[in-house]
């Protein structure tokens, strides 16, 4: 696989040469659906996970009262296999039944929900990256391999999944883990992310708006400026220069690790190391979708031209088939002295 990204619109530090020194690179991973082996970078493929070490489980409490939505992983996988099959028998006949009355049944037997249970979770992999396909940036001395694993349910501090980072040594593996333990029941299905295989693609990025000094927002709202450069901002609907830096310019959407915090949800705040104080920097990023009506521009030109063949029904902007905080990001932000002090979570 090969993604390209389409050059942004015109070269922003022609506009804002202050810009210029803020530049950082992202690497895009543009997760497609395969079938990862633990000796490849993937979304949601199988960890190389040493056979003689514990597999990571979720220890703190759980909210035991959302078990309406509550469904094994094999069920998740099973409810998957039957949209995909009913979107291809209407495909293939405009005539035929949405559902069978065999997938109905089963599906109805399935949406029942899964009773609670008490104890540990294992953990769900998540992301597994390799340094020899996409840069790390925080990663200790001798690791060549980062592990992201979450807990499928939400915390109530958090409302979303919680994180765990695993850095290795690749070369340290021999003997492998083929089996590991899945969580009894996941608490949502789309936190049970749909394997795929990524084709890294690095970009060049720039702080949001509300990151950049006063002098550079003034320049970057100030309409005068474009018109004179000679440059639309509107073109793409966007209301405010602003709203057109941030949707084209500035950072790219989706799954990526690296580049600069995405804010939107929320105005920016402080990143402390829990540990030490220091400001921490962008690791990874989970993506519920990899472009969206206000960023199409970040769309890669392979899906433009020649559109990845997907199961009907997937989106081709969210493969992963991860719904984050109800289509939000999930940034994950390690601290540059130690990576064995605790990452931050941030969802934007």
């Amino acid at each position: 696989m090969s993604f390209t990204t389409p050059p942004r619109p015109f070269d922003v530090t022609a506009l804002l040469p202050g810009l210029a020194p803020l530049a950082r690179t992202a690497t895009r991973l543009h997760p497609r659906p395969g079938s990862p082996t633990p000796h490849e970078s993937s979304v949601g493929g199988p960890l190389l996970g040493p056979a003689d070490e514990p597999w990571p489980h979720c220890e703190e409490p759980h909210d035991s009262d959302a078990t309406d939505e509550l469904h094994p992983p094999d069920d998740i996988r099973l409810l998957r296999r039957i949209r995909a099959a009913a979107a291809e028998r209407r495909l293939r006949d405009s005539e035929a039944l949405a559902v069978t009355p065999e997938e109905q049944e089963i599906e109805q037997r399935l949406r029942k929900g899964h009773p609670w249970f008490d104890g540990p979770i294992p953990m769900i992999p998540v992301a597994q990256l390799y340094a020899r396909d996409v840069p790390l940036p925080g990663s200790p001395p001798g690791a060549d391999l980062l592990q992201v694993l979450w807990c499928p349910c939400d915390h109530s501090e958090f409302a979303h999944p919680r994180t765990a980072l695993r850095w290795r040594s690749s070369t340290s593996v021999t003997d492998i883990l083929d089996n590991p333990p899945e969580p009894p029941v996941i608490q949502f299905e789309w936190y049970l992310p749909q394997p795929c295989l990524l084709a890294p693609e690095q970009v060049t990025e720039y702080p949001s708006p509300p990151e950049l000094s006063t002098e550079l927002q003034r320049q970057l709202g100030d309409v005068s400026r474009w018109q004179a450069a000679g440059l639309t901002w509107d073109s793409t609907g966007a209301e405010t220069p602003q709203e057109f830096y941030f949707r084209n310019l500035c950072h790219a959407p989706g799954w990526k690790t690296g580049g600069w915090t995405r804010w939107g949800l929320t105005d920016p705040v402080p990143r402390p190391c829990p540990a030490c104080g220091t400001e921490t920097i962008p690791l990874v990023t989970i993506a519920s979708r990899e472009w969206n009506s206000g960023s199409r521009s970040w769309m890669p030109e392979e899906e433009r031209t020649n559109p990845t063949l997907l199961p009907l029904g997937t989106q081709p902007s969210n493969v992963t088939l991860l719904n984050i905080a109800d289509a939000y990001d999930l940034q994950l932000h390690v601290c540059p002295v130690s990576p064995d002090h605790p990452h931050i979570e941030l969802v934007q």
